[in-house]
């Protein structure tokens, strides 16, 4: 009986190993919907009252979670009956990373002077005059924002289970379903523990600012400066983590261009950092062509959609 519970011992060990290896992979390659999501989410808190950024933050992780529940099980269903579409979600998921990153950069450029782009702008205005209106019902107003984060969220999470599955769709069944919970759910805290940070940054510079102490003071305008410039860095760092994660998929996904970095990777006689470096660089111009094209696709569609209109 004790050599039988040593061996036990011996299986979980090795399982929580193989889970926190592969936990330490999914993380990595989730680092650039990380980025994107955490700027997404702190930007849909904008707007709303200080004493009510907290409770907005609540809500849209509860619905987080919700969308977690929804997707790890549906991913799990996945990788057991239907293994052969891991790769082909992966490839969409990669692809639309890199959509995503160069939608963004060219949105303005895109969508300047048409109906979307007005109606965006309209409806910005919308909000900044209904946060100044005492006849408009806040609460409403809050019910849709957090709707709308959820909405981006599941969005997001969706990418994170893909990516996260295709780590693991070789493991055994315990050992996915450990890691994309862990996943999920260390995520989601995280994600949204950093968002509450984020956007109470400003309130905690302001209160510091009001203090006696002139390095409370300083430290608070301190503060004050950094919030809007956090913001910015975030959201940058998560379009270029978009093109490196997004491409990296892609080029391991499609074997000619697998090896087509290596053939460069070989003529040009790098080794160690330096072939990290080509291999992460190609991985971003090939993320950027990839969502260059799929934008030209989806803006061609929707202006003759519009033209039919």
């Amino acid at each position: 009986m004790a050599s039988s519970l040593l061996a036990l011992l011996d299986d979980i060990t090795t399982v929580l190993d193989d889970v926190a290896l592969l936990s330490k992979m999914a993380a990595k390659k989730t680092t650039g919907v990380l980025g994107d999501d955490l700027a997404l989410n702190a930007q849909q808190v904008t707007g709303v009252r200080a004493e009510r950024e907290l409770p907005v933050v609540w809500g849209v992780f509860k619905g987080s979670m919700l969308n977690k529940a929804i997707l790890v099980p549906a991913a799990l269903a996945i990788s057991a009956w239907a293994p052969w579409l891991v790769t082909p979600l992966l490839m969409v998921g990669g692809a639309y990373l890199c959509f995503e990153g160069v939608e963004k950069l060219a949105h303005k450029w895109l969508h300047a002077g048409d109906a979307d782009g007005a109606a965006a702008d309209a409806h910005e205005q919308a909000l900044h005059r209904a946060m100044q209106d005492p006849t408009v019902d806040l609460a409403a107003l809050e019910r849709d924002k957090i709707k709308g984060a959820i909405r981006t969220d599941f969005i997001l999470s969706a990418e994170i289970i893909a990516i996260t599955l295709g780590t693991v769709a070789d493991a055994p069944f315990t050992t996915r379903l450990m890691v994309l919970a862990g996943i999920a759910i260390l995520m989601t805290i995280g994600v949204y523990g950093l968002v509450a940070g984020i956007v109470k940054i400003d309130d905690a510079g302001l209160w510091l600012s009001r203090r006696a102490a002139q390095w409370q003071q300083a430290f608070g305008r301190g503060l004050l400066w950094l919030a809007p410039w956090l913001m910015k860095a975030l959201s940058v760092a998560g379009t270029a983590a978009m093109f490196l994660v997004g491409g990296g998929i892609l080029t391991h996904g499609a074997a000619f261009l697998h090896h087509a970095i290596e053939g460069l990777v070989q003529a040009l006689g790098v080794s160690g950092w330096m072939q990290t470096l080509v291999q992460v660089l190609a991985d971003a111009v090939v993320g950027i062509l990839a969502g260059a094209v799929v934008v030209a696709v989806v803006t061609g569609i929707q202006r003759l959609r519009h033209r039919r209109e």
